[in-house]
């Protein structure tokens, strides 16, 4: 027989077999959605424990409202509207209740974090498909909602106290670090110590410095993120904020500015998927950061950079691709 007539009877038995390829990656790493979700909020952990000493019963109460509601209204949306697979026990949903309740005060109504939950899930996410879908990261938007239709409520902190811990109402409040900076509020300025440990008012998850470093510390040793938005994030605010006259190891450990860098930041959906793309995105939340809190009309400009950013993100993403494989540089 011909060997051309081989070679055509082979490529027909080829044919004739479905050969399907899955799309890339191709090797499994172990990785999956779940297992990072989770893992995102076994770094949480030491955040919270501190939220817990600082804040008490309000702490347990404000995550706890709110991680019931985001598990409720994803529950509902996909069951009666979307109708689509249930997702409820990812993780996702779960993790975006808990830091939604970390960038809110520890003495918010519950009738307020409810609809915060509501607009993080049922207009941030599932409208633009669930999880792996949405431009903007759901627990800031949530909590850029809530700063804007309930501002009073928003910006009353209350003061780390022993007398406050067995209860959720009647605490007694008062300014956060950046208020007092910014020379909106009467108040001392803390020690870089205070900051460090979490002996300031502020959101119930952004208090401690040294909570979230530690965080951080698993999930790179986790390699759960990189290193390129944070530490672009950390150096951006250093660097503005000694250019404009700031005091950058205050601004470093004051507000939501870890919380932000280390958990909302390099939200997968949400953040550039190239290493460069990462480094740009994280400089450019530093810089937005600095110019909010210091000449725009709020203390804290972390949340509203990073959903800025978090539009620019498709952007970079096309601009900052890698080079593909084969492909011929040219030089001069």
């Amino acid at each position: 027989m011909p060997e051309n007539n081989i070679q055509k009877r082979s490529m027909s038995g080829f044919m004739n077999h479905h050969f399907i390829v899955s799309p890339s990656p191709h090797l499994h790493s172990g990785d999956s959605v779940s297992k990072n979700m989770y893992g995102v909020l076994i770094a949480l952990v030491p955040a919270f424990l501190v939220a817990i000493y600082t804040f008490g019963l309000g702490a347990l109460v404000v995550t706890g409202t709110s991680v019931a509601a985001c598990l409720v209204f994803e529950y509902l949306i996909q069951r009666y509207l979307i109708k689509g697979e249930n997702s409820i026990t990812d993780g996702s949903a779960l993790l975006t209740g808990v830091l939604l309740a970390f960038n809110l005060p520890s003495n918010l109504p519950l009738w307020i974090v409810i609809p915060g939950a509501l607009f993080a899930i049922g207009v941030a996410k599932m409208p633009f498909g669930g999880l792996g879908n949405n431009l903007f990261n759901p627990a800031l938007a949530g909590r850029v909602f809530l700063l804007i239709s309930f501002p009073a409520q928003m910006t009353t902190w209350p003061v780390a106290h022993a007398a406050n811990r067995f209860s959720t109402v009647d605490v007694e409040t008062g300014a956060t670090h950046l208020a007092v900076l910014k020379g909106y509020l009467p108040g001392d300025s803390l020690h870089l110590i205070d900051l460090f440990y979490g002996k300031m008012g502020g959101s119930l998850g952004e208090i401690s410095a040294l909570a979230l470093l530690i965080g951080l510390a698993y999930l790179l040793m986790r390699k759960i993120i990189t290193w390129h938005i944070p530490v672009s994030i950390f150096a951006s605010v250093v660097l503005f904020a000694f250019l404009m006259g700031a005091d950058p190891v205050q601004h470093l450990f004051s507000g939501g500015l870890m919380l932000g860098a280390i958990f909302m930041a390099t939200d997968y959906v949400t953040s550039p998927m190239t290493p460069k793309g990462m480094l740009i995105y994280g400089a450019s939340i530093g810089l937005l950061t600095m110019l909010i809190r210091l000449y725009g009309a709020y203390p804290e400009g972390v949340s509203f950079a990073i959903l800025l950013m978090n539009g620019v993100t498709p952007i970079l993403n096309t601009y900052c691709k890698p080079k593909r494989f084969g492909e011929v540089v040219k030089h001069g």
